[in-house]
């Protein structure tokens, strides 16, 4: 029985060893970042190979066809660069070295894209099997295949494959070969179904490798080792000789149905249900292990591929892995800390400690180690070394010797949480407690809120020193009280008044003679009496900032809600001298590796000795060199991908070239565009800008598509540029010209036409508006004409007439005395008087009726020759020919004046026995005549103009004048006279 018991425990004790011997899967995404996309996504699956060619697109072979990733999005395609693909039956891509896209098709040769170019081979072409297995491009530009039907092998800038068999070493064509791979040393390796063979840099023929049998999954690893598989899955390392003894058998190194190395050296192997990261071969490190549990995007990991930037690929059977490096490094991975606390001592070291953290020093990443088994709710260094720290036992100091000593809590402090402490020159400490309590521990004695009167009621969150030792304490309420440096009185209190608006007061921090505060809003500098608010650019307000370091190079880190932020020391150089309102900034997180956030009042950022920048978060510790932060210094290529206009789409292929040109009226576009930057897409910041439209750059991030609205015919140019997650932008914008043609309502001639219609219109309104007014004013001339006309008429019938009657009796008088008697010629100069009295009442009576109708001047013309020939012996006649035509106003009265004085002239002296009047209305001019059949006028009168003392001539000649007529005066001696008036008709007549 005892030797039973014995056996059972010596088995039970093998099985421990063994077990602990067995290396425990250790989490991969402690040191990495990793990102599946899986099958309830449209994403490729059963991926064969990877590639990226010169543009950053990342290519992707399956079974079922052709991908692409930007870093966004997926996309299945048929075609590259615009050429179609021979088939969607692939078996591998590959790229050239200057940037091409091979595809190799399961029974249709190869096709090399180029954006200008596509070429195929197939067997015509000397490929040995139109069933391709691997591609391999040579730096030289040359072309390596293992096809079904052997090796073959293109020269740079050659049309043709050159197969490879017995003649260069290989076995006889046909041979199923599976796979080439050219190491950096020069040689070549080929992998055969009757083993491996290789050819040194400069051999004519291959040799076989050993260990001679079936392998394939070839790679090479960073120290030049070459490593390959058996159908089995067993890896081994191959040699180009064999062992010295014949009898020696090849031993497999590890299993996996894949490996690849990336350029830090780590070896990543495939398993049916992992991807693994193997530290060493022999098992002293634990390897690391990605699986579907936590977070494989599926099984039957196979295509490994490692881009530009560094990024590793994963291909499986239902998704496509991204696995990056952290920049920053888990300093305790797998395990998780309630509140861990960063305390930077006065030595300079950086201590680490907690509630369920046993205090330790870091002093490098490589050199963390455990101190003592001290927890703590909250801790603080004095200036002698020692280290002050609170927990629910008590309040402790460990001195620098490590010895311990303590004191015990109040009654009403145990089981309450310390919040903050600070150690006072004299010995004596502050401790603030989570419930709002604050004390000063003196001598043993706790003495609540020091015995100051005027502190806040809110909870004391932070201590901190400032440059004249006066001690700062933060409070929940948004303020902070200045303390004397022994803590007796209360020097000032500083809040919104000073322009500090920060809320709860998470972290103090002293640089030089500047406070810095930082909480709930934000992070706030003390400097000469008044707090300066920190704003980064596109509004950043740092909020929620739980700890602050300034390093000695002068660049700032903060830890806050939102991450890790760092400003550059040159930009907040310039925003504390007052050369920029804003400081561009870097925000880091959990893509850079840094698990959780901070827990506010707790000090969670500190540099240690080494330059390490150690920070602490809910969730555990990482740390950086800030020195040597890694970047991603590659400028990602853009592209415009297409254009969206009024429901149409517009793809853009590489080398467009001309100007994209959209349908006449288009009014709205949508154009998308992405840049080639994979690490972390979503930080990918771009501008852009339509040059015809504005100047101004709109900065986006996260969005990569620009929408514009309303747009005008015309040319643009839409401008796009982008920039990595280090602010990294791309060395050139991507471009495209786009050309909005216009609809007929929209070209300049349609506007001259409207403008033409609205003046046509314009003018149409005008001519009514004129005719309007015109009717207007003709309606009231026309009334005030017939007014005037009936005073003529009034006049004419009363006054005129009984003058004229008075006219008519006095010459009757007259006659009855004889020629030359002074009554006769009394009453003749009375005669004289009334006559001219007569006339000027007529005149006064034409100037009514001169315009009141188009024949009132024959009228009154003719009616002045009447009352002058009736009471004679003369005979008058008048005659019009012609249609009457209204004269203008001013017209009218001179055409009767030179009418009327040529006919008083005939009716007086001229003696004659006939008087004739003509009007003729003409289409050019007006023709006034008057003529008679008297003694004429003598001669010398007419040369002179006038007879002495008679002004009769000349008045009429200077009315003519006056109207721009031409007047004629005719006369013989005994046959009498003529006077003739020559008006043009724009001068004479009044247009309707």
């Amino acid at each position: 029985m005892q030797y039973l018991r014995a056996l059972l425990l010596t088995l039970l004790l093998c099985w421990l060893q063994l077990a602990a011997a067995a290396p425990a899967r250790a989490p991969l995404l402690a040191d990495f970042n990793h990102k599946a996309w899986g099958a309830e996504e449209d994403v490729p699956m059963d991926v064969m190979k990877f590639a990226q060619t010169a543009d950053g697109w990342l290519w992707i072979a399956t079974s079922n066809g052709l991908w692409r990733f930007d870093g966004a999005r997926f996309e299945r395609v048929s075609s590259v660069y615009g050429h179609p693909l021979k088939s969607e039956l692939l078996m591998g891509i590959n790229t050239t070295a200057d940037g091409a896209l091979i595809v190799g098709y399961l029974m249709d040769g190869i096709s090399v894209f180029r954006p200008a170019s596509v070429q195929s081979f197939t067997d015509r072409d000397g490929l040995p099997s139109s069933m391709l297995y691997h591609i391999e491009p040579a730096a030289n530009g040359a072309m390596w295949v293992a096809t079904r039907g052997g090796a073959a092998y293109l020269p740079p800038g050659g049309t043709r494959f050159q197969a490879l068999g017995a003649d260069a070493g290989l076995p006889a064509l046909p041979h199923q070969t599976y796979q080439v791979l050219l190491a950096r040393d020069g040689a070549q390796w080929i992998a055969t179904a009757d083993g491996v063979f290789f050819r040194r840099a400069g051999a004519r023929r291959f040799q076989p490798a050993w260990p001679r049998a079936k392998l394939w999954g070839l790679a090479e690893a960073p120290d030049g080792t070459l490593w390959g598989a058996d159908q089995a899955r067993h890896y081994y390392r191959i040699a180009t000789t064999a062992p010295a003894d014949p009898a020696a058998r090849p031993q497999p190194a590890f299993d996996g149905r894949g490996i690849c190395f990336d350029r830090r050296g780590n070896m990543w192997v495939a398993h049916d249900d992992a991807l693994e990261r193997k530290l060493s071969l022999d098992g002293h490190d634990a390897s690391q292990f990605l699986t579907v549990q936590n977070g494989l995007s599926g099984t039957i990991p196979g295509a490994m591929f490692e881009d530009r930037e560094g990024n590793l690929w994963v291909g499986t059977s239902t998704g496509v892995d991204r696995i990056r490096a952290h920049r920053f490094r888990t300093a305790f991975p797998g395990h998780a800390f309630e509140q861990p606390q960063l305390l930077p001592a006065p030595d300079g070291s950086v201590w680490l400690g907690g509630v369920d953290i046993d205090l330790s020093r870091l002093d490098a990443p490589a050199k963390v180690q455990t101190v003592a088994p001290l927890r703590f709710d909250a801790a603080a260094w004095d200036s002698a070394g020692g280290l002050w720290f609170a927990n629910k036992q008590g309040l402790h100091r460990r001195a620098a010797d490590g010895t311990v000593s303590s004191q015990p809590l109040p009654y009403a402090l145990r089981d309450r949480a310390a919040q903050a402490i600070q150690p006072l020159p004299d010995g004596a400490v502050w401790i603030s407690y989570f419930s709002g309590d604050l004390y000063k521990v003196a001598g043993g004695q706790w003495i609540r809120n020091g015995g100051l009167a005027g502190l806040p009621d809110a909870m004391t969150t932070v201590f901190a020193t400032g440059a004249d030792q006066a001690i700062w304490v933060g409070h929940a309420n948004g303020t902070v009280t200045l303390l004397s440096p022994d803590g007796v009185r209360i020097l000032q209190t500083l809040g919104k008044p000073q322009g500090l608006n920060v809320g709860t007061v998470y972290a103090i921090y002293r640089h030089g003679a500047d406070m810095w505060i930082g909480g709930e809003q934000g992070l706030f500098v003390y400097r000469q009496g008044r707090f300066s608010r920190l704003t980064g650019q596109h509004g950043e307000r740092f909020r929620s900032i739980a700890d602050i370091a300034l390093l000695a190079n002068g660049d700032l880190w903060l830890n806050g809600s939102d991450g890790v932020y760092h400003i550059a020391a040159t930009e907040l150089a310039g925003w504390l001298a007052g050369r920029r309102a804003e400081v561009d900034f870097e925000r880091f997180g959990f893509q850079d590796g840094i698990r959780g956030r901070p827990i506010g009042f707790f000090p969670s950022l500190a540099q240690g000795p080494d330059g390490t920048l150690w920070i602490a978060t809910a969730n555990g510790v990482t740390y950086v060199d800030p020195a040597r932060l890694a970047r991603n210094p590659l400028p990602p290529p853009v592209l415009v991908r297409g254009v969206d206009a009024d429901g149409r789409h517009y793809p853009l292929t590489p080398g467009h070239g001309a100007a994209l040109a959209l349908p006449a009226g288009s009014r709205e576009m949508a154009v998308a565009f992405t840049a080639l930057s994979l690490s972390i897409p979503e930080r990918v910041r771009f501008r852009y800008r339509l040059l015809g439209l504005t100047d101004q750059w709109q900065e986006v991030k996260g969005r990569r598509e620009a929408f514009y609205t309303n747009l005008a015919p015309g040319d643009y140019r839409f401008e796009v540029s982008a920039a990595n997650e280090d602010g990294v932008w791309a060395t050139h914008p991507a471009t495209l010209d786009i050309r909005v043609a216009p609809t007929f309502m929209q070209t300049p001639w349609f506007y001259a036409l409207l403008c033409a219609a609205v003046a046509a219109c314009a003018y149409g309104i005008y001519l009514a508006r004129i005719r309007l007014v015109t009717r207007q004013l003709k309606e009231r001339f026309v009334g005030r004409m017939a007014e005037r006309a009936r005073i003529a008429r009034a006049l004419h019938d009363t006054l005129l007439q009984s003058a004229q009657a008075l006219i008519l009796s006095f010459q009757s008088s007259a006659r009855t005395h004889a020629p030359g008697t002074p009554e006769r010629e009394r009453i003749e100069r009375t005669l004289d008087l009334a006559e001219k009295l007569l006339a000027e009442g007529r005149d006064q009576i034409m100037d009514l009726r001169a315009t009141a109708a188009p024949d009132e001047v024959v009228m009154a013309l003719k009616q002045f020759g009447k009352e002058h020939t009736d009471n004679g012996k003369r005979a008058f006649s008048a005659h019009v020919s012609g249609k009457p035509v209204r004269l203008r106003p001013g017209i009218c009265e001179e055409v009767y004046a030179i009418g009327r004085e040529a006919l008083y002239n005939a009716a007086r002296h001229a003696e004659a026995r006939n008087i004739w009047l003509e009007l003729r209305y003409r289409s050019r001019h007006l023709t006034l005549t008057v003529r008679d059949d008297g003694r004429g006028i003598d001669a010398d009168v007419l040369r002179d103009g006038q007879r002495d003392g008679h002004w009769g001539l000349v008045g009429m000649r200077e009315r003519a004048a006056a109207i721009g007529a031409q007047l004629t005066i005719t006369s013989t001696p005994g046959k009498g006279t003529t006077v003739a008036m020559v008006i043009a008709a724009r001068n004479a007549y009044l247009s309707d």
